[in-house]
């Protein structure tokens, strides 16, 4: 969730369809200034690819975005020039700040009570990416790199299980080779 709060504009790039992890939002003391930037847990920069959707979604966000600064007016915080305005966050209150991730988490919990899920934790959602990605056929590195994972080996051993269905699959593939040859 850190990495999604602490998401900014400059990591969005709608021409090469890419979004740039390379940090995350992490609180601090009060008297130490509140919430930073931190490096991710692993140091590395990722690179994700995400799906048309999720571009058109952002664009679309961006543009709500925009109509909120014009009505925050002065109170909008994070624009006041074209440097504020590349790093701005992508997802913010109604005058620019950051989300809090205590809010996110319980507007979370909300709707997953709401589509019947209300244990659901926000990893999980790391969790079902991956194991649908793996069921429809990405490739292991693609997933580690995705996730951020130091090691494919690291992925296969906490996803290698994923389901017999893969396995099937896997063996109706090579049906189909050798029935081709």
């Amino acid at each position: 969730m850190a990495e999604a709060i602490g998401l900014t504009w400059d990591c969005v790039d709608f021409d090469k369809r890419r979004l740039i992890i390379k940090r995350q939002l992490q609180a601090r003391k009060m008297d130490e200034g509140g919430y930073t930037f931190s490096s991710l847990k692993n140091d590395r920069t990722r690179v994700i690819a995400p799906a048309p959707f999720v571009l058109d979604v952002l664009k679309a966000w961006r543009q709500k975005q925009a109509e909120e600064r014009l009505k925050a007016g002065w109170e909008w915080k994070g624009w006041k020039n074209e440097q504020e305005r590349q790093t701005a966050f992508v997802f913010t209150t109604a005058i620019g700040t950051h989300l809090c991730p205590r809010t996110t988490y319980d507007h979370f919990k909300e709707f997953a009570a709401q589509v019947g899920a209300p244990d659901a934790r926000v990893h999980d959602l790391r969790h079902t990416y991956a194991v649908l990605s793996l069921q429809n056929g990405d490739d292991v590195k693609t997933v580690q790199g995705n996730l951020g994972h130091a090691t494919a080996s690291f992925t296969l051993d906490v996803y290698g299980h994923v389901s017999e269905r893969m396995k099937e699959d896997s063996a109706n593939r090579m049906q189909k080779y050798i029935e081709g040859l």
